[in-house]
């Protein structure tokens, strides 16, 4: 299986590289300085808006770990842009996604992003990626899936193999925490690559 990532030396979509080789996938990674690449991985060097459909067609699947903490809105603006090289093509499109849009309530009309406690400061974050999650809904012809992580997404926590996925609503633990690890996360990503259990929809994953 021939897999490209975008955002390749990020904290996910590293952590995605590493899992998917380690499996034997055929990987090549997407981001904007090549030299940031150490492992020997294929490299497009292009950032998301000069990519086209030539670029990625030979590819399974695009995994799309973007991060923009400056300019927020670049999350719907890429996310188009990915749609827009996508449609009508063979290759999946997998989102690393945000906790912030996830629901906090049966009925599905509030987001974690919503209520009271959610910080402040990273609310145009999880609105603008949720907008990124609204924009592949309403897509057409296009093969994509969208993976919210938990609450608490932690860089440093270690890889323990195991996961529990959710769906489109906020899942805690008996001591009510929401917590899973990037590693933990990667590995979720890949299972989801080689499987492709769930097309055209968003879940999410906790420990």
């Amino acid at each position: 299986m021939k897999v490209v990532i975008l955002g390749a030396n990020g904290k996910a979509g590293s952590a995605i590289l590493k899992e998917a080789k380690k499996r034997g996938l055929e990987v090549t990674a997407i981001v904007r300085d090549a030299a940031k690449i150490t492992d020997g991985t294929p490299v497009i060097e292009k950032d998301v808006y000069s990519l086209t459909t030539e670029d990625v067609k030979g590819f399974d699947v695009l995994v799309s770990a973007l991060g923009f903490w400056g300019d927020v809105s670049e999350f719907t603006g890429s996310t188009q842009h990915l749609i827009d090289i996508l449609t009508n093509t063979k290759t999946r499109l997998l989102v690393v996604g945000g906790a912030g849009s996830l629901f906090v309530n049966p009925e599905h009309t509030v987001r974690l992003s919503e209520t009271p406690d959610f910080p402040e400061a990273f609310k145009p974050l999880a609105i603008a990626m949720g907008k990124g999650l609204d924009l592949l809904e309403a897509a057409k012809d296009i093969n994509w899936t969208y993976i919210s992580p938990a609450a608490e997404f932690d860089a440093e926590g270690p890889a323990t193999g195991k996961y529990v996925v959710a769906g489109e609503e906020l899942e805690t633990d008996q001591a009510g925490k929401s917590y899973i690890s990037y590693a933990d996360y990667a590995i979720a990503m890949v299972d989801e690559i080689e499987k492709n259990v769930h097309p055209n929809q968003r879940f999410s994953v906790h420990q």
